[in-house]
């Protein structure tokens, strides 16, 4: 099929395409940068928003920040996943590298599988956010689940336990403390106001923790 052809098929929202027929079309399409197969469904969001996107550069920083002390891990945003039968693409997510025991990989250059922890900035994507993807991370095997709902200032952080999510409350300090990666520590309120000092501030304490030194510990162990 030549390119001309390829192209005169464009990715529609609500379209039930494979995920096979998903990609192919897309490739074909460079210009398009951001689009997503949720079960089954094709989702192309519209123009990111100034608020969606000064909202999500803070939690780049956050996990890259960690990432950054943490060898084994890695940060990734906005990156297309193979997981299940779908092609989400989550704004941020960190994993462990399988070298070191994660349980993530590569597969045609996306990522394969599920990322440990992903985070969903939601402004006009909320509906997805808490439908499609809650349940495709969770069935996906995604371990850790945060949504920022800008409109509502609220940050909800799940674990998955038993197959299935459960909301995690912030500890007597007010922090999210995760249970996946020994030292991510998260201030939601600094998260909120975007407030970047204090998320590096907190990180840092987590960051001198025992429980982060025998992570790191453990991971370079494992490779």
């Amino acid at each position: 099929m030549s390119t001309a052809e390829q192209v005169s098929q464009p990715l529609v929202t609500g379209e039930k395409l494979s995920r096979e027929e998903f990609l192919r079309r897309w490739e074909a399409l460079p210009e398009l940068k951001f689009a997503e197969l949720l079960e089954g469904v094709v989702y192309v969001p519209s123009p990111l928003s100034i608020s969606h996107g000064s909202s999500e550069v803070p939690v780049v920083v956050w996990l890259g920040y960690y990432a950054g002390f943490t060898p084994g891990c890695e940060a990734a945003s906005n990156t297309t996943w193979l997981m299940l039968e779908d092609a989400p693409q989550p704004d941020c997510c960190l994993r462990i590298l399988p070298e070191h025991g994660g349980q993530s990989g590569v597969e045609r250059g996306y990522g394969c599988g599920a990322p440990e922890l992903i985070v969903e900035v939601s402004v006009s994507s909320a509906a997805r956010d808490l439908g499609p993807k809650l349940r495709l991370y969770c069935g996906g095997g995604v371990q850790e689940y945060i949504t920022v709902l800008i409109e509502e200032c609220h940050v909800i952080w799940r674990r998955r336990v038993s197959g299935a999510w459960a909301a995690v409350e912030p500890d007597s300090d007010g922090l999210f403390r995760s249970g996946v990666f020994p030292g991510l520590w998260l201030d939601p309120a600094a998260l909120l106001r975007k407030d970047v000092r204090r998320l590096t501030e907190v990180v840092n304490q987590g960051l001198r923790s025992p429980e982060h030194r025998e992570f790191v510990g453990a991971l370079r162990k494992r490779s």
